[in-house]
């Protein structure tokens, strides 16, 4: 019988399939992982915004997180959409109490659409989990609101990754798809010892509905799988990229194609 590797995403329901928890077990199955999650927020949410949200308890995240790991250990962590104070420091004390385990933070604060994914006074106890990350995975919006400053350039996102590496002492993939740098979409990832520039042909005209909650899980899954950090970052690239390109229309929206070849 073949062995699985398992993954744990920690992070919203999307009513709409598009992106959250949704997002990433479609990503995990697509790469032969395993999915298991901890949910932490229920949203009404279609392609076009957010309508609502009611959290989960902070106590009832930590036992789902406690019966995962009694019977289905992961081989690797994400995080996508935390929101309130409570939650992140569950997540936070829960993962200085186990073994260690690769862990992707997608440090969730914004919507595409523009809305607010995280309390604002929960952004300091975000910064408390940062360190315990293999790997954090801001945007260009996120890495702004974490640095306080505009990033303009492409040597502006090897600094933030550099900057945000020295501060919360984990790798720092700095995402620049919403950046104009000519035709490619360019991220940069920091890991301490070198820099690791990721490339490819900006994709127009499609949704992109989803993209972070997509990207990170399909690092963690590689991650699950046993690639080493590059390798696994280098691989969700391409299964983003393909992603966006093979993209399908759901009702009157593009969507993600996950399991596109």
């Amino acid at each position: 019988m073949k062995t699985l590797p398992i993954a744990l995403t920690i992070a919203g329901s999307d009513s709409g399939g598009g992106a959250g928890l949704q997002a990433d077990l479609k990503t995990f199955a697509a790469l032969g992982v395993h999915g298991t999650s901890a949910v932490t927020c229920i949203t009404a949410q279609n392609p076009r915004g957010v309508s609502g949200i009611q959290t989960v308890s902070g106590a009832l995240v930590r036992k789902q997180m406690e019966a995962v790991f009694a019977e289905l250990r992961p081989r690797a962590v994400k995080t996508g959409m935390l929101f309130s104070t409570e939650i992140i420091n569950q997540v936070a004390e829960f993962f200085s109490s186990v073994r260690r385990v690769p862990l992707v933070v997608d440090p969730v604060m914004v919507a595409t659409s523009g809305a607010v994914l995280l309390k604002p006074t929960a952004i300091r106890s975000l910064e408390k989990l940062l360190p315990r990350a293999t790997l954090i995975t801001p945007n260009l919006d996120e890495a702004q609101l974490l640095l306080k400053r505009r990033l303009l350039r492409l040597e502006d996102l090897l600094d933030a990754a550099e900057e945000l590496h020295r501060r919360f002492g984990c790798a720092t993939l700095v995402k620049g798809g919403h950046l104009k740098l000519g035709r490619d979409a360019v991220d940069v990832l920091f890991d301490g010892r070198s820099f690791t520039v990721f490339k490819a042909p900006r994709i127009t005209g499609v949704s992109t509905h989803g993209t972070g909650c997509t990207y990170s899980a399909a690092i963690a899954a590689h991650l699950a799988r046993g690639e080493e950090l590059v390798r696994a970052v280098e691989l969700g690239k391409r299964f983003i990229t393909r992603a966006i390109a093979q993209s399908q229309l759901v009702g009157r929206h593009s969507a993600l194609n996950c399991f596109a070849r």
